[in-house]
């Protein structure tokens, strides 16, 4: 049933959502009046038309951006927003549920690596041990691993974590058998199975890390406002040495306030969920957020890939409340190292944002929460339509400088475009850059007002000196991702599906090769462009610079952003500084000690071609294992992949069939025995 808590009144969402609307609007038909009265002044042709309308999104998607960070902006300059789930009088009654709630912490893994992944669970359970509340809430690792050696090595972290912390009975483990839907479908066969004993759900990502303290709160703000489903926090990234993650780091600590406080202005109850990081009611949740599978085949049938935007809109139009915590700090997640992991990363989001489409036109859905979808959408679609704009326009520009071929006179600096030619690109540069930097600006602005927060930048001019090297490697690396998207956006339209590949999270720097092998066609395109242009219209090419610079060093671009030691460097300068670099929150502090202590203190794991030899791993791998009848056809090919490993090696089979292997306790027991003689054999053949 539908919740009866209400905690904002109708006519105050109307009036903010209005403005919102009518601020997005005026801005866009000011765009379109400029460029339209331009083109009319000599007919509009068949290709002004075709920029016109390209422009008209474009700008609509950034002054959407623009306005959310200016109203964000405002309303933490004049003291925050009192309108926040935070700063919301409780709606409980006595009616209400009077138990104490229990809380789920839910870990959806897949062949994460075992190190970092328990590092961070153990640093979240430190403190949340130390809040005195730990009693109120259970670990959950939901395992979706393929990989058999990772397999056992999750076992055994799992196994020595309950150890650790006496928490037997606290912390569970379980390796679903088979992925079936990926992670919703790890969430929810979960909440089937072990949802009814708790009443929130709090879900991390295999790189979420959250302060105890943060968790409490959560789940305090919940109890105090029955009538809300799911409550996001804002996730701040951490932890990467690289100068391309910490670029990244020191860009969404600086920025996201006034993004997430302008989201929240407009949004209020009726705000999104973000797949982790977030607190969510059980009961609604697992009443109304089954996934359907969409009819057709990949990328756009299917499971649905991006299951956050869906569940959320399945909350509000069943009646609850979804809100964004704007001031909610301790919640923290890793950025992908590189330029090139973050652009495969992309790539997953872009498919599963690109399928919302169906969702828009689904029946039964409110306008909003088709505006979210079409908004996800339109963060991929975006990419396409500038490479389309860009190119539209120089072939515009090719055309009138053929019949309007002198574009200086007398002591002009500037050149004198051909009417639309003018209009397109001052527009473009004028509106669409300031739109894209004002937020930066007023980011900085506030920090004048914050003088604890500008000490933790390093300053005033550290601070500055790093929003302007990061707009230049920001400037840099848009046309990199541009092209990078608008490939994705094709291949998915031409039903290329990418599936769920695992992500790299580590610090490693990019070879020559691999940047070579990633970037190439980055440094073709503009080689080809910057020649087309500087050849058949040469003032094109100036305002082409921006885009070919970036294009024509992707190579060195990639690789050098990729690297610790520029990281380091930067840091040492005072540069891309944060909060949580300047002084660690302790729950950051312990996830470093955390991962120094496991890969060379006393919890040093052993290595994966060792893991089967190990008595003790071996011992709990086969306790956990289920004991299922195997017919003797199954059995007999069991006993032929064990053949075959010992006469051709590990390489000889896959890891689907090593898993088969491990998952049946007879050949799991041989394959330990021979990984045991062969590491005996090892250590006498050493001896003198």
């Amino acid at each position: 049933m539908p919740p009866r808590h209400i905690t904002l009144s109708p006519a105050l969402k109307t009036t903010r959502r209005l403005l919102f609307l009518i601020l997005v609007v005026l801005t866009t038909f000011t765009a379109m009046v400029m460029i339209t009265s331009a083109f009319q002044q000599n007919g509009i042709t068949p290709a002004e038309i075709g920029l016109l309308i390209l422009y008209t999104l474009l700008i609509l998607w950034v002054s959407t951006s623009f306005w959310t960070a200016t109203l964000g902006f405002w309303c933490l300059l004049t003291g925050g927003d009192s309108r926040s789930i935070s700063g919301l009088a409780p709606t409980r009654t006595e009616a209400d549920d009077p138990s104490p709630p229990r809380t789920a912490l839910v870990m959806p893994v897949y062949n994460e690596d075992p190190i970092r992944v328990f590092a961070g669970l153990r640093a979240i359970y430190q403190t949340l041990v130390e809040t005195g509340r730990s009693d109120e809430f259970e670990l959950f690792i939901l395992s979706d691993t393929r990989d058999p050696e990772l397999w056992m090595q999750e076992e055994a972290n799992w196994y020595r974590m309950c150890q650790e912390f006496d928490a037997h009975g606290k912390i569970f483990y379980r390796n679903r058998e088979k992925n079936i839907a990926r992670k919703s479908g790890n969430i929810e066969e979960f909440c089937h199975r072990w949802g009814g004993r708790y009443r929130y759900m709090i879900v991390l990502d295999a790189d979420s890390i959250m302060a105890g303290e943060t968790l409490v709160k959560m789940v305090d703000l919940m109890e105090a406002h029955p009538g809300v489903a799911l409550i996001q926090s804002a996730p701040l990234p951490v932890n990467h040495e690289s100068l391309f993650a910490r670029i990244l780091q020191f860009a969404s600590s600086l920025y996201s306030d006034i993004f997430i406080t302008g989201a929240n202005f407009w949004q209020l109850s009726s705000s999104n969920y973000w797949g982790h990081n977030a607190i969510i009611r059980m009961q609604p949740f697992v009443e109304h957020c089954g996934l359907p599978r969409l009819p057709g085949r990949e990328p756009f049938g299917g499971e649905i890939l991006s299951h956050d935007f869906v569940e959320a809109t399945l909350l509000r139009e069943a009646g609850w409340e979804v809100w964004l915590a704007t001031d909610l700090k301790g919640s923290y997640e890793e950025l992908p190292p590189t330029l090139i992991d973050y652009a495969k990363r992309d790539r997953r989001w872009c498919q599963g944002n690109l399928q919302h489409v169906r969702m828009i036109f689904a029946k039964g859905i409110s306008g909003l929460s088709r505006l979210y979808f079409l908004m996800g959408i339109m963060s991929y679609l975006s990419s396409p339509l500038w490479l389309l704009f860009l190119v539209l326009t120089g072939l515009e520009a090719y055309v009138k400088s053929q019949t309007m071929p002198v574009y200086f006179f007398g002591d002009n600096v500037f050149p004198v475009w051909p009417e639309s030619y003018t209009v397109e690109m001052t527009t473009v540069l004028l509106v669409t850059l300031s739109m894209l930097f004002l937020p930066k600006f007023w980011s900085l602005i506030l920090l004048l007002f914050r003088p604890e927060l500008r000490r933790q930048y390093g300053g005033l001019l550290a601070a500055t000196a790093s929003v302007f090297l990061e707009s230049i490697f920001s400037m840099l690396s848009a046309p990199i991702l541009m092209l990078y998207q608008s490939k994705f956006v094709v291949s998915i339209l031409l039903r290329s599906s990418v599936g769920w590949p695992t992500q790299n999270r580590d610090d490693y720097r990019l070879g020559l090769v691999e940047a070579l092998a990633a970037h190439w066609e980055h440094t073709l395109t503009g080689l080809l462009a910057g020649w087309i242009s500087y050849q058949y219209v040469p003032d094109f090419f100036l305002w082409l610079i921006p885009v070919l610079a970036g294009l024509l060093l992707s190579i060195p671009l990639s690789m050098l952003s990729s690297s610790s030691g520029a990281g380091v460097l930067a840091r040492r300068l005072g540069l891309f500084l944060t909060p949580e670099e300047k002084a660690p929150p302790r729950v950051i502090r312990l996830l470093q000690e955390n991962l120094a202590r496991a890969e060379t203190g006393t919890d040093r794991q052993p290595h994966a071609d060792d893991i089967l030899a190990d008595p003790g791993v071996s011992a709990l791998h086969l306790a956990l294992l289920p004991q299922r009848p195997l017919s003797k056809r199954h059995r007999y090919q069991l006993q032929a992949l064990v053949y075959q490993l010992v006469e051709e090696g590990a390489d000889s089979i896959t890891a689907a069939e090593k898993r088969r292997l491990i998952a049946n306790p007879e050949t799991l027991s041989r394959l330990h025995v021979l990984a045991w003689n062969r590491n005996q054999n090892r250590t006498d053949t050493s001896k003198p």
